[in-house]
């Protein structure tokens, strides 16, 4: 005898599934500062960005075009179009620029003022809403980034550039997440992430020249960690980036990557062999904690609120799924929508 699958089950495993997309981006978008460190020191901030963008569009098409997914609906351009521009291309640019002018630790405190600038975007133009532990887990993640940065920063390894870069390239990854999430409810994460890195590419066609010089004088190396880059942080980590995206607000979303600061101390410590200090650890472990709290959702007292509607079919989960309430105090919006 078979059962069939509730509503409130098919919501759960929804959940999960998102739950690990999200996981798998902050750990690959963390394995990615390993790689950089590498690539960094053979290719320039445009050649690097437009390498690492070519290995992604490779990848992405492939897959777009063994699964026959096709093109997306006209309503999700303009936010393919931005995010494109915004996060794919200028993002990797400038904050490739901005690293090789400020310490590792600078550029992690600016950087890390994206997801905060996420969530007042998302809660002025998205009408998303800023959550009371939303906010609390996010100041708590910040403080434990501004820890880590204090910690790893040198001295005098900073200019008034290179801050300005950093910060451009968290302005840039913000509007690039906000123009984003309408477009998911257009498309389905491959297209979106497929198209938005296809835009990305053509905005960093003038580095073309000096990525082919580069090439030819690079170790291999750092080539092959420029293609990792590509492959793993660029194709695989934004397409579980944008599944789980579409699955809750680009706040939560945001707060979510102040996980990666304490990734990337752990695995500088596995991998590289850099020892963290006391004063490191206990930064990281402020960010994991401010993102548990962060995802926490308030306890209402009434536990018996009705189950999610039953969608229509397969194309409405994979690609609607942003269009379903998921703050707790989104839900009432929702059953009057």
């Amino acid at each position: 005898m078979t059962t069939t699958p509730t509503p409130a089950s098919t919501h759960a495993g929804r959940n999960r599934r998102a739950t690990a997309a999200a996981c798998t981006t902050v750990a690959l978008w963390a394995s990615a500062f390993v790689s950089i460190r590498s690539a960094g020191d053979a290719y320039s901030p445009g050649a690097l960005a437009l390498g690492r963008l070519l290995a992604g569009s490779l990848t992405l098409g492939v897959i777009l075009l063994v699964r026959r997914e096709g093109l997306p609906a006209r309503a999700a351009w303009p936010g393919i179009v931005a995010s494109g521009l915004l996060w794919f291309g200028l993002y990797m640019v400038v904050l490739n620029w901005g690293e090789q002018q400020v310490d590792a630790g600078t550029a992690a405190m600016v950087v890390n003022i994206g997801p905060i600038l996420i969530a007042l975007l998302g809660a002025r133009l998205l009408g998303e809403g800023l959550p009371r532990m939303l906010l609390v887990g996010m100041a708590v993640s910040f403080a434990g980034a501004v820890v880590v940065g204090l910690s790893m920063s040198g001295h005098g390894g900073s200019s008034v550039l290179g801050v300005a870069l950093c910060l451009l390239a968290a302005v840039a990854y913000a509007g690039g997440v906000v123009a984003q999430k309408p477009a998911l409810r257009h498309g389905s994460a491959l297209q979106i992430t497929t198209f938005g890195c296809l835009v990305g590419t053509a905005a960093c066609l003038p580095f073309s020249g000096v990525l082919v010089s580069e090439a030819a004088d690079a170790p291999v190396s750092a080539t092959l960690n420029m293609v990792y880059l590509g492959i793993f942080p660029t194709a695989l980590a934004f397409t579980t980036w944008a599944y789980a995206l579409a699955r809750t607000t680009a706040g939560r979303m945001g707060a979510t990557t102040y996980a990666v600061p304490a990734l990337v101390v752990l695995m500088s410590w596995l991998l590289l062999d850099e020892v963290p200090a006391l004063f490191t650890v206990g930064g990281g472990l402020l960010c994991l904690a401010g993102v548990a709290v962060s995802r926490m959702r308030p306890q209402t007292g009434r536990r018996n609120s009705p189950a999610p509607p039953v969608e229509g079919g397969r194309h409405d989960q994979e690609h609607q799924g942003s269009e379903r309430p998921q703050e707790g105090e989104e839900e009432a919006s929702g059953r009057r929508r």
